[in-house]
């Protein structure tokens, strides 16, 4: 438990003393008691309603019940500085603030595993995301996807759950087919026969005209090949191409997987017919119209599925079924599928399938990502991936750098539009979000560099009374607030909630800075000080880190 936990949850518990102490009410017959933190700070630091709450178990008016209360109340071990009662009865606590430098010592000696939690969750999770087609490079759709996965695999990790990260390579479908047949047009080209065109789906993009033209260069005997086997070659060829782009601008992203799961290997190993199999077995397939159908109806879908056309292939929906099949048998208990904004009708029938291989669909989490507007000098810029003029990944990368790119799609809840500001995510200057933390960071290398100079570094066994200042004292608050705060952005599966936290803490320390001298005269002030100062910059580091953002030294 946190310390702001253990403080209200002592809080709790002393009240509860007290009540029983004054005879209000006996153990059985005692509410709940409820602390909340008041909307405005001038009301304590919290505040109870538990008064109101007793009156017709104490027979008395809350206001006398509040009295007897604050009578009993032993402060010194509540932490609590002063008590006030307002209103009809509501009870004020105002803390005695020194239990917070217990932040200070945890924060050093924990470093970078400070926030973090120090015992695993009973609870393997398995996180799917970008899974972009094989067909072209990365954009800003999917970067969303990259940043938000990836951030929210490390605070999940940081939260004591067991995290497999995981890229599933569509590989086996018709866009696949399209990729080959389109390289195939273009190797032919290249080769300086026309005979064979483009497929009217194909792809367009300058990667398809470069591996033909490298394959024409290369391997002209490709030509030769029965045309089966010669869109196999493409086909294969195109996937690696495309993949390896893929993984080197994901790795350049800052964003890793532990598993690249080929849809070719459901098919390969069987397991498209074994989940078919045991849908089948367990009622749930049905044949119509010479086709066959999932009973998807009985498990809150608007119509059942087919799964295999009337021509005997599949449909993409049962390749589908199996990988999420193949995820719940190697143990994962919770799923959770990051989708684009166009996926959204996909939810209830992916859900109802698994119950229909008797999987409990709560065990899918399924998180959509909204679209990105991308603006530069205050202009929309249009994408079209096809015509091969999209904004990719790489260029965003290139023109903003990985840092902002990363922290500016985090900033906001995935399930909503958000607006890129490419020229403010270059500005250095504090109205640009990833430079104010990343300065503040920077500031404090530098205040710390200078006690170093006068040969005072950091401890965590230093007398911390001398910290009074208002400022530092919210600047604590706001330490200890790091632990649920992950917590929280797990259980929320909200990592927006790691980059208002990091704005929060940035601004607090910058209030602290213009309003404390740390390097005084007053070497133990100082001392105790420059703890908290590296305090801050071990948390501000851990959280930058959770969003895979750097915390620089020096700007």
């Amino acid at each position: 438990m946190n310390i702001i936990d253990q403080v209200k949850q002592t809080l709790i518990e002393e009240i509860k003393h007290s009540i029983l102490t004054s005879e209000l009410a006996d153990s059985e017959s005692l509410p709940e008691i409820k602390v909340e933190i008041p909307k405005d700070t001038k009301n304590g630091d919290y505040s109870t309603n538990i008064a109101m709450v007793l009156t017709k178990i104490a027979k008395k008016n809350p206001r006398e019940i509040a009295q007897a209360i604050v009578d009993n109340l032993n402060t010194a071990k509540a932490n609590v500085e002063k008590v006030d009662i307002a209103g009809p009865g509501f009870i004020n606590f105002y803390l005695d603030n020194h239990y917070l430098t217990a932040v200070i010592p945890e924060a050093i000696n924990k470093g970078d595993k400070f926030g973090y939690a120090e015992s695993s969750k009973d609870q393997s999770i398995l996180l799917e995301y970008v899974s972009a087609n094989p067909t072209g490079d990365l954009h800003i759709g999917h970067a969303r996807n990259a940043a938000v996965g990836d951030t929210l695999a490390n605070i999940l990790t940081a939260a004591g759950y067991q995290v497999t990260r995981e890229y599933y390579i569509n590989d086996a479908g018709n866009q696949i087919t399209n990729l080959a047949r389109s390289i195939e047009a273009r190797y032919f080209e290249a080769l300086g026969d026309s005979s064979v065109t483009m497929p009217e789906d194909g792809y367009h993009g300058k990667d398809i005209i470069n591996i033909a033209n490298d394959l024409a260069a290369k391997q002209p005997e490709l030509k030769d090949l029965a045309e089966e086997e010669r869109i196999k070659t493409f086909r294969q060829l195109g996937v690696n191409y495309e993949m390896e782009k893929l993984r080197k601008d994901l790795s350049d992203f800052n964003t890793h997987f532990d598993n690249w799961f080929s849809e070719t290997s459901l098919y390969e190993k069987g397991e498209i017919k074994a989940v078919l199999n045991k849908m089948t077995e367990l009622g749930y397939t049905y044949e119509q119209d010479d086709a066959t159908w999932l009973r998807t109806t009985d498990f809150k879908d608007d119509k059942d599925r087919v799964l295999i056309k009337n021509d005997g292939n599949y449909t993409y929906f049962l390749p589908d079924i199996a990988y999420h099949f193949d995820k719940i048998e190697r143990g994962n208990d919770t799923l959770i599928n990051l989708f684009g904004a166009d996926h959204h009708g996909y939810i209830n029938r992916l859900k109802a399938s698994m119950e229909t291989f008797g999987v409990d669909s709560e065990r899918l989490e399924i998180q959509i990502m909204q679209m990105v507007r991308l603006l530069q000098n205050g202009e929309e810029v249009k994408m079209s991936k096809r015509t091969g003029n999209a904004i990719t990944l790489r260029e965003i990368m290139d023109e903003v750098g990985v840092d902002a790119a990363r922290y500016f799609l985090t900033m906001r809840s995935p399930d909503t539009h958000f607006d890129f500001d490419m020229e403010l995510a270059k500005q250095e200057s504090q109205d640009n979000p990833v430079y104010y933390a990343q300065y503040a960071h920077a500031r404090i290398c530098s205040i710390l560099k200078q006690a170093e100079e006068r040969d005072i570094t950091p401890s965590a066994d230093v007398d911390f009374s001398p910290i009074t200042n208002d400022k530092a004292i919210e600047l604590m608050k706001k330490l200890a607030e790091f632990e649920p705060t992950i917590q929280n952005a797990a259980e929320q599966r909200a990592p927006h909630r790691i980059t208002n936290y990091i704005q929060d803490l940035a601004a607090h320390f910058h209030k602290f800075y213009n309003a404390e001298k740390v390097l005084t005269e007053d070497i133990e002030k100082t001392k105790a000080l420059i703890a908290l100062v590296e305090a801050v910059k071990i948390t501000l580091h851990n959280a930058l880190a959770l969003v895979g953002v750097n915390a620089p030294e020096s700007m």
